[in-house]
């Protein structure tokens, strides 16, 4: 098991295969953020004014996705990343099927319960597998490629949908989509994708028999040879003061997604913009995000984590504020693309930095719980913006609340982090910091 090379050239055929995996991911995601917000009213009978009804189906994605998370890296470790995988996609094949047939809201929020479920499992999944396969110096960069080829899976559904919905109706354009990306990824996962588990048992394995190479990275102390759910999950909310500072931070920049998906379509499809347009402007976020993420993680293995991620939160709130006083596809587009590349700065850098500092043997639980609390800020962000609206009665206030929340949330990580990159603060010259 030891003799396992790590290393994206020595595993890129796996890696590619991840890849390719991450892409329909997003597709998958990607396919109900577009249409399905724009026409709650037209299509499925949500009523005007009703922001806590028209956030309910991304509080129920939220907690469900945020709860799968944890679970996810948990049995990962237990039975292996690629059946954890497969079930994610067993998960979502209803999801069609219950769109097209939807006789109101509640069926779009029980399909998006299956879609929290297979996002939970496949895409804490896809990130974990490429982890396991490269080098520490790589981590940046890795997942700064795995979130890079998700969220153009995403942008490219947004925009895809957008188009034939306006062409041949939204239930059979959402249908006929979902159903080829979900039964083409389960099928490329049944026949090429390896369970990379073994990868991760010998890294853990050098660890133990301190045979590493290179910088060794500052774990948190007094953890158990073995720990248990209980002690990883404190470790991560509350015990390593930076674990706790990513842990806020990836719970408040979902507040941002959890915005962009429910009330950047109401909010253009109000100034009069019809279903394509809102898929373009809603594609730039997406397409900026993914694609900066393929150059912001490889930075962040030159420069560090904790400034692009500071600068990342930061920049993302001033994107959605500017959201406002302008009019415009091209000003909403320019907003949106600042708002991405914020995101572009701080999403794979936070995970990179949980992954800098969680030992291999529990790497998957770390990371699982990490995104149990960013993505439980899908649920918390989309209850807070609709409680926001409601009791304003205006959806602007929504934005106020998202961005005023990532500033504060940026300074948090510059107060209670500290740079985790091994090369860059190494753990042989001072003791981690108490907890």
């Amino acid at each position: 098991m030891t003799d396992l090379q790590h290393g994206i050239r020595a595993n890129w055929q796996q890696f590619l295969h991840q890849l390719v995996q991450v892409f329909f991911v997003g597709m998958t995601l990607g396919m109900l953020r577009t249409v399905v917000p724009a026409l709650a009213e037209s299509e499925f009978g949500v009523p005007r004014g009703s922001f806590m009804l028209l956030v309910a189906f991304v509080v129920a994605f939220g907690f469900v996705k945020g709860a799968l998370n944890f679970v996810a890296g948990r049995l990962s470790e237990r039975h292996g990343r690629r059946k954890v995988l497969i079930w994610g996609w067993l998960a979502a094949l209803p999801i069609p099927p219950m769109i097209l047939f939807a006789p109101g809201w509640d069926w779009v929020v029980a399909a998006t319960v299956l879609l929290g479920v297979n996002q939970g499992f496949t895409w804490s999944m896809t990130q974990t597998a490429k982890l396991d396969l490269t080098r520490a110096d790589q981590r940046g960069f890795t997942i700064g490629l795995n979130e890079f080829s998700g969220y153009f899976g995403v942008a490219v559904a947004g925009v895809i949908t957008g188009y034939l919905a306006t062409h041949m109706g939204p239930r059979w354009a959402l249908f006929l989509f979902g159903a080829v990306c979900i039964l083409l990824s389960l099928a490329f996962t049944l026949l090429w994708v390896r369970d990379t588990l073994p990868w991760a048992r010998a890294e853990a394995a050098r660890h133990a028999a301190g045979t590493a190479t290179g910088p060794r990275p500052r774990f948190p102390q007094n953890v158990s040879e073995r720990p248990g759910t209980g002690e990883i999950f404190a470790l991560m909310s509350w015990r390593d003061r930076r674990m706790a500072a990513f842990s806020q931070a990836g719970l408040v920049e979902k507040f941002v997604d959890a915005l962009v998906w429910v009330y950047y379509p109401v909010f253009l499809y109000s100034r009069g913009l019809g279903l394509a347009d809102i898929g373009w402007i809603v594609g730039v976020y997406g397409f900026v995000w993914g694609g900066s993420q393929f150059l912001t993680g490889r930075w962040s293995d030159r420069v560090g984590r904790r400034l692009p991620i500071v600068a990342g939160m930061w920049l993302c709130g001033a994107g959605v504020i500017m959201m406002l006083p302008g009019e415009g596809v091209l000003w909403w587009s320019l907003s949106a693309a600042v708002t991405g590349f914020g995101m572009a700065l701080l999403y794979p850098n936070l995970s990179a930095a949980v992954a800098d500092i969680a030992h291999p043997d529990w790497r998957g639980s770390a990371i699982g719980i990490y995104r149990f609390w960013r993505d439980l800020g899908y649920g918390v962000g989309a209850l807070a913006l609709g409680a926001a609206s409601q009791l304003s009665g205006r959806l602007d206030t929504g934005f106020w609340v998202v961005g005023i929340s990532m500033f504060v949330s940026g300074l948090l990580v510059w107060l209670l982090a500290e740079e985790t990159h091994p090369r860059l603060n190494p753990a042989d010259d001072r003791a981690v910091p108490k907890s």
